[in-house]
């Protein structure tokens, strides 16, 4: 295993693929679990050599990716309700999902004074996009709106940035509930020895971790089957190939030679081909010795 190393081409064939990596690091291998997120597919971190197939292309770029933004704000102590019924409170705004979706992570971890806010898509790409200072005095102003001027500022804030991290280019995949079941299939199915995994190939939990998880192992199980059959095969081309040589041993006892190499049936047609000509010949003396 190589850790630390950024993919940047896969060259398949169907005898193998070559893997390079950002430092010009070529590793060869038989077969390839990809496991990147649908937004890393979308984008051009990884290029393919020859380019993939339309229908599995297609079916990449139909795949909504969202992208999904905790924010964590922590404060010198708690002003808001955090009763153990009351964990969550909802700002209303003229801008869809502004600072929507608070929560106090007081019963999970008490005594930490976090407070989180939950953005997606629009408004996650708008904060992921400038500086950090300036979605905290927004995050303030939304704060102070609802529990007044005098709470205290906050002291430490920390914005992932799903969107803009290369390995990642969004959250998780999101497909609609009436999903096209031939999508998923496409998006999962292996293009020659590259094998495809990830939270976004699983039909039953796609957007979670275990959906994740469980691809995983399904897609471990075809490309174990895969080389099975590989082998199967192998072997199947290796037998037919040695069968004659091995049959002419087991006729003769010795060394295989080209005569020894026909079935019985040839045997049979070549001593017949011998048998007639030397008829032939004992009928060609006897007719010189008349004569």
């Amino acid at each position: 295993m190589e850790l630390g190393q950024v993919v940047r081409e896969l060259q398949h064939s169907r005898n193998g693929i070559s893997v390079t990596t950002e430092d010009s690091y070529v590793y060869e291998a038989n077969y390839v679990i990809l496991s990147v997120s649908i937004g890393v597919l979308q984008s051009d971190l990884i290029s393919f050599r020859p380019p993939l197939p339309r229908w599995k292309t297609d079916a990449i770029s139909n795949c909504e990716i969202m992208v999904y933004t905790k924010i964590f704000l922590k404060f010198p102590y708690k002003f808001w309700p955090c009763e153990t019924e009351k964990e969550f409170f909802i700002y209303a705004h003229e801008t869809r999902g502004y600072y929507t979706f608070w929560q106090h992570m007081e019963n999970a971890y008490p005594g930490s004074n976090i407070l989180v806010v939950t953005l997606t898509n629009g408004e996650s790409k708008r904060i992921e996009a400038q500086p950090d200072q300036e979605t905290l005095k927004e995050a303030m102003e939304v704060l102070r709106n609802m529990f007044g001027p005098n709470i205290p500022d906050a002291t430490e804030i920390l914005v992932p940035r799903w969107w803009n991290n290369r390995f990642q280019r969004g959250s998780y995949s999101n497909y609609p509930i009436y999903v096209n079941h031939q999508l998923i299939n496409d998006i999962k199915a292996p293009v020659g020895r590259i094998f495809f995994t990830g939270e976004h190939t699983s039909e039953k939990f796609s957007g979670y971790v275990h959906g994740g998880y469980l691809s995983g192992i399904d897609t471990t199980r075809a490309l174990l089957e895969e080389i099975r059959k590989e082998k199967g095969r192998k072997g199947e081309n290796q037998a037919f190939q040695l069968e004659p040589f091995e049959e002419s041993r087991r006729m003769t006892g010795k060394r295989a030679s080209l005569p020894d190499l026909v079935n019985s049936e040839g045997v049979q047609a070549i001593s017949a081909i011998q048998d007639a000509k030397e008829t032939t010949k004992r009928a060609g003396n006897v007719e010189e010795d008349d004569a």
